[in-house]
């Protein structure tokens, strides 16, 4: 578990959970989910004394739920969001399902190409309050450790040793809901850095379907690859809809009565759109990455057909050729006594010549016609 106050002055990372509210800024209360489970009486407690009222039992079954889609939710105090992450897995072992979630059916594992069996979709919590944000995440989140750190670094007066200098561009975030909606972004963005891994991988999947002497394909893979995308989608459509209602929800939010409200509510807004925009761009990539597999099979049918096709046609026009042949081999088969150049000393030359006279002909209209030749790729 970390602890951090966080004020405009700067950011300083607690030992333990404060017993009373500061004065200024507000607390960031960030944990794993094994360790929200287990300190669940403390946390509660901390929240009765920091912010005069604890979290509704449906909402700690939620949190603690690692299968629960993302989703929004709110009481007359605090806001909640539960945010499944898009991020590459670590390579540890998977969270252990807790036992609000035992009947939960668990996710299906992620097949098809190696980056797709890499993303991680665990759930994050962000309990929203007015002067408090209470976050809880899997035990192998990373976004957490390295938002922490930016914000560490974010003002000179930051009391971790060895940091002089802010970071260039950074600012510290100026409320709860401010500080969910940068982390949210963050986990979207992780997202976002894994497109040109993700497309690289899927263009090379479709050179090798389109190859004309494909013989065999992995199609377990291409199937598994084609449901990770569709669970992706689903998952994004999930995200996009919690931060939309998240959105509906600032429009009821009270009008401040300082200028200075007014501006932090609009920049709230404003990021709020931006991690929206960020969720529909992933959308989009999923999307026409799943249509780009579509179309790649939809195009190996095509190729294949196109070589049965090319042998097919090569096939009839060399049995046309031979049919002539096999009709003056049956003519000249026939039990007649009197037949023309039976009895000729070059009656044989001459059906011969004739016979192969045909076929090159026929071979040479057929070749002018390019019924014998591939079709150009």
């Amino acid at each position: 578990m970390r602890i951090f106050h966080i004020h405009s002055g700067g950011v300083q990372e607690l030992s333990d959970l404060p017993a009373q509210m500061p004065a200024q800024g507000f607390v960031w209360i960030a944990c794993s989910r094994p360790a929200f489970q287990a300190r669940l009486a403390e946390i509660q407690a901390s929240l009765q004394a920091l912010v005069g009222l604890q979290l509704v039992e449906l909402h700690v079954s939620d949190l603690l739920n690692a299968q629960l889609p993302s989703h929004y939710d709110y009481t007359s105090q605090y806001d909640l969001l539960v945010f499944r992450r898009l991020a590459t897995a670590q390579g540890g072992e998977p969270e252990a399902a807790p036992a609000a979630a035992d009947d939960a059916t668990p996710l299906r594992k992620l097949g098809g190409p190696p980056v797709l069996r890499r993303i991680d979709t665990s759930p994050v919590g962000f309990a929203v309050f007015d002067r408090l944000l209470l976050t809880v995440h899997p035990t192998d989140c990373a976004v957490r450790d390295a938002y922490a750190e930016r914000l560490l670094a974010a003002l000179p007066a930051s009391p971790v040793e060895g940091r002089t200098s802010p970071v260039p561009g950074a600012r510290v975030p100026a409320s709860p809901a401010d500080l969910m909606l940068r982390v949210v972004n963050l986990m979207v963005d992780r997202y976002l850095d894994l497109r040109r891994e993700l497309t690289r991988q899927l263009d090379h999947w479709q050179t090798e379907l389109l190859k004309p002497r494909a013989r065999y394909v992995n199609w377990s893979s291409l199937l598994e690859a084609r449901l990770a995308l569709h669970k992706l989608d689903e998952i994004c459509e999930d995200q996009r809809t919690a931060v939309q209602d998240w959105i509906d929800a600032l429009e009821t939010w009270a009008l401040p009565d300082t200028p200075l409200g007014m501006r932090e509510l609009d920049l709230l807004k404003v990021r709020s759109r931006d991690v929206l925009e960020h969720i529909e761009r992933v959308v989009h990539h999923v999307r026409r990455l799943e249509q780009s597999t579509e179309t790649t099979v939809q195009m190996h049918f095509s190729v294949q057909s196109n070589r049965t096709n090319d042998i097919m046609r090569t096939l009839t026009a060399l049995t046309a050729v031979f049919l002539p042949l096999n009709l003056i081999a049956g003519i000249f088969g026939m039990n007649f006594e009197f037949l023309p150049l039976i009895h000729k000393a070059h009656g044989f030359w001459w059906a011969l010549g004739s016979m192969g006279f045909i076929a090159l002909t026929l071979v040479g209209v057929f070749w002018r016609k390019q019924y014998l030749s591939r079709t150009r790729r």
